[in-house]
């Protein structure tokens, strides 16, 4: 007869296995509870500043890079997968870094196409319960336990960002992105939005309610661009880089 105990950590054992790294204690969530003791809160702070410093000392001579956003859900068989391998592959090519959050589908199909463009692939890794570990075609990775510290890296050392199909994650990138162009607190980098036919409907509501409703100027739309062809998207950045050089 299975005791509860041993049901439970066989279900852990399975998580742990089929979803890759469990988070350590603590961390975000604990941060992000409300008030603590302030001597809980000063540790928490020097462990948010040496995941910056690691991430400076990983990054800092990487060269022009270009970030690509997008799902860890698909596999490699599908179009949009295809789609950010060739992508990578073209941004290797023309001598950009590419690169992702680091883990699988979107992200791996980029570093992917990065490696096979004999390109730098990078990656910025966040630990979480499920979905997240590295993917095997990464030069170099940082592991971070922080959402914001890996946001301001994956921004930081780009100067263009390519946004693949994805969910909430995806979402959250590329609007953080946007409003930090927007409020003209980075540089106005290529912000290109590629599989159309998936990002329409966001298109339409962008164009339906918030341009309608004026809780953004037409002329924030001027701040993405679309495409579907990864050679376009790259010469959307070059001429981006070729206008900008000193």
């Amino acid at each position: 007869m299975t005791t509860n105990t041993q049901t439970e950590d066989q279900h852990t054992a399975t998580t742990k296995t089929d979803w890759g790294k469990k988070p350590p204690m603590g961390g975000e969530r604990e941060l992000l509870r409300g008030p603590r003791l302030r001597r809980q809160e000063l540790w928490t702070a020097l462990k948010i500043f040496a995941e910056f410093i690691r991430g400076f000392r990983q990054l800092h001579f990487i060269g022009p890079c270009v970030t690509v956003f997008g799902s860890a859900r698909f596999d490699e068989n599908h179009q949009y997968y295809k789609l950010a391998q060739q992508t990578g592959t073209a941004l290797a090519k023309a001598g950009y870094a590419v690169m992702t959050g680091g883990g699988p589908g979107i992200m791996e199909a980029a570093n992917r196409g990065a490696k096979e463009g004999q390109g730098l692939s990078l990656g910025c890794n966040i630990e979480l319960p499920m979905e997240q570990h590295p993917n095997p075609y990464l030069d170099r990775f940082v592991d971070f336990n922080y959402f914001f510290v890996r946001k301001v890296m994956l921004v930081k050392y780009s100067t263009a960002f390519i946004v693949m199909p994805g969910g909430f994650g995806t979402l959250d990138e590329v609007f953080e992105t946007l409003v930090l162009i927007q409020t003209k607190k980075i540089e106005r980098f290529p912000i290109i939005v590629m599989g159309k036919e998936f990002w329409s409907h966001l298109q339409t509501f962008i164009d339906n309610a918030l341009i309608q409703g004026r809780t953004i100027d037409p002329i924030d739309i001027d701040l993405v661009q679309w495409t579907d062809d990864p050679n376009e998207a790259v010469e959307m950045i070059a001429r981006f880089d070729a206008k900008v050089a000193p």
